[in-house]
């Protein structure tokens, strides 16, 4: 009898089939690896990569490996137990089963839109029988909720208001429509964390909505600091009111953003969480469950190459799954540019159906919980949105609070100029000959983390750089490559030499441009590299760039880690 029939047999109760509690060992022994053991490995990469020196020590592996965040939080390389060492805060996200799948639905009396209140009315109602099962809407004083909203089950599904203009009077004019309908005690009026206590009871009245925050650039901690330091703001004008802090944060909910770097993202909305309920404990208060809604991050969509905001939103949109978010807003993939059109709105619904119904992520509560590197940065994200929230009670929240701001802003700028945090399809791998959908309206209305990049493909030059390929093919494929996904990132085209053995070979195929870029193995520029720019000027070029290190014979230089919106800048300059 097999050891497997055995077991069926005799049941996990036969001696010696079952291990003692806490010694199952899933590993042999050659395959129990220590963090040295690792280390030596990862540095016999990094050696053959040249980015260590074969003197440098192999634990300096973790240092060169390891990530810091905009929050200055380090991201090590490898989840190892030592990272719960110390760990300062608590607290798992309790959302059980699927996630609440909210659409975001633009005022439909805006300025330029033609759809008008019945036009509206056809979005939300196609997107609720297409599985919506929330409504975030953008409405004001005077919205026709008539109209909008005719047809839909408020019992069923909750109506999330986003006020334009006056906050309660657009509540008080929802709330005089409803009547007497039963509402969704999920449904939310939308009033800012600053504003009174209203005496709607049976929904949700307040939110703090830290995607505004987000939108103009904050970090994570600082979107969480900010968000904890209205609640408390909340909770004080509630509880002088005569609510308890119970009662108070019941009618609460929060609004996060969540992006495509789905790790901070996850460890974000576990971080909220854990903050919400030591806040209610510090005011006296029993705990309340966190409310809390994740959006789909504006900043990060792109209108260029447009259909990778899919891939982004789809990635956040797990984050929020895994995070525990209680409602998710996936923004359609075409919002950058203006209005979507109905196959953006299906797609952003059905990435959460997907997420839910086939991925199965909504089956496990907190299925990031226990992981050392999600844990770690949870805590690590809490105590630092903690001292956030500490420095805006302290009264930062002034020109302290902008500098902070404005800080992450130019720090992410830069890693973006210099695509240390590369946007596919934009800074990396864009795609000159797209052809964009057409929307109408102003899209998102924020400024997006590659506006730079954009900016410069909107006014794309008429000229095009010399592609100055420098031998065969074998020789200068991987420079000329990067070399020309680098200009088309600036809008700028390229004309390539092709194949070429001599100096002679470049001359006949230039065609007069004023920008040139060597392209080439480095032997090939050891060899002729000076002659071919000599020549390249003396044929009409004004300025010639080299693909690799800079030459003292060249005017630039591009290679991995340049400025390339400080390198594009100038190249753009010099074709005018």
């Amino acid at each position: 009898m097999t050891t497997d029939e055995a077991a069926v047999e005799g049941g996990l109760d036969e001696p010696g089939l079952e291990p003692e509690q806490g010694s199952l060992d899933l590993a042999q022994p050659e395959d129990r690896h220590t963090r040295a053991d690792w280390e030596r490995e990862a540095a016999k990469v990094l050696r053959k990569a040249r980015r260590m020196g074969d003197d440098d020590p192999d634990d300096r592996v973790w240092a060169e490996l390891t990530r810091t965040t905009l929050d200055g939080i380090a991201l090590p390389p490898l989840g190892t137990p030592d990272l719960l060492d110390d760990l300062q805060t608590t607290g798992r996200p309790t959302r059980a089963g699927e996630w609440d799948i909210r659409s975001f639905f633009g005022d439909g009396d805006g300025d330029g839109d033609a759809r008008g209140p019945q036009g509206l009315n056809e979005e939300v109602l196609v997107d609720l029988e297409g599985g919506v099962t929330s409504i975030w809407l953008e409405c004001g004083p005077e919205t026709d909720f008539a109209t909008v909203l005719d047809g839909v089950l408020l019992d069923l599904a909750p109506v999330v208001l986003q006020p334009v203009g006056d906050p309660l009077a657009t509540a008080q004019a929802f709330l005089a429509w409803a009547g007497d309908r039963e509402l969704h005690p999920a449904t939310q009026l939308g009033l800012p964390a600053d504003a009174a206590p209203h005496d709607a009871t049976g929904v949700l009245t307040h939110v703090v909505d830290a995607t505004t925050v987000h939108d103009r650039g904050a970090s994570d901690a600082q979107e969480l600091g900010w968000a904890m330091a209205r609640a408390a703001s909340y909770l004080r004008t509630a509880t002088a009111a005569g609510l308890s802090v119970a009662d108070a944060a019941g009618r609460l909910e929060f609004r996060l953003a969540v992006t495509d770097e789905q790790f901070t993202s996850i460890a974000k909305l576990r971080a909220a969480r854990r903050l919400w309920a030591r806040m209610q404990e510090l005011s006296g208060g029993e705990p309340v469950e966190m409310r809390l809604h994740a959006v789909t991050s504006r900043p990060m969509m792109t209108r260029y190459d447009p259909w990778v905001n899919m891939l982004r939103t789809t990635v956040a949109a797990f984050a929020a799954g895994v995070g525990g978010a209680d409602s998710v807003t996936v923004l359609p993939f075409d919002a950058a540019l203006g209005r979507p059109d109905v196959l953006g709105r299906r797609i952003a619904r059905n990435t959460s159906h997907l997420l839910i119904s086939e991925s199965h992520v909504a089956r496990v509560t907190d299925p990031a919980g226990g992981s050392y590197a999600v844990e770690r940065l949870t805590d690590d994200l809490a105590v630092a949105a903690w001292a956030v929230l500490g420095e805006l009670e302290d009264g930062g929240d002034g020109a302290a609070w902008e500098a902070a701001v404005a800080d992450v802003v130019a720090a992410r700028e830069q890693q973006v100029a210099t695509r240390r945090r590369p946007l596919t399809g934009l800074s990396e791998f864009p795609n000159l000959a797209e052809t964009l959908p057409e929307r109408t309206g102003a899209g998102l209305g924020v400024r997006s983390y590659g506006a730079s990049f954009e900016a410069m493909r909107d006014t794309p030059p008429a000229a095009h750089v010399f592609l100055a390929t420098l031998g065969p093919v074998a020789q200068h494929t991987a420079r000329a490559t990067f070399a020309t996904n680098l200009l088309a990132a600036g809008g700028v085209a390229v004309d390539v030499a092709g194949p070429t053995s001599g100096v002679d070979d470049l001359v006949a195929a230039f065609d007069g441009q004023a920008v040139v870029c060597l392209a080439g193995a480095d032997k090939a520029y050891t060899e002729w590299g000076e002659a071919a720019a000599a020549a390249l000027r003396e044929a009409g070029a004004t300025r010639v760039v080299v693909a690799g290190k800079a030459t003292d014979y060249t005017d630039d230089a591009c290679a991995t880690g340049v400025d390339a919106l400080a390198f594009l800048t100038r190249t753009r300059e010099a074709l005018r």
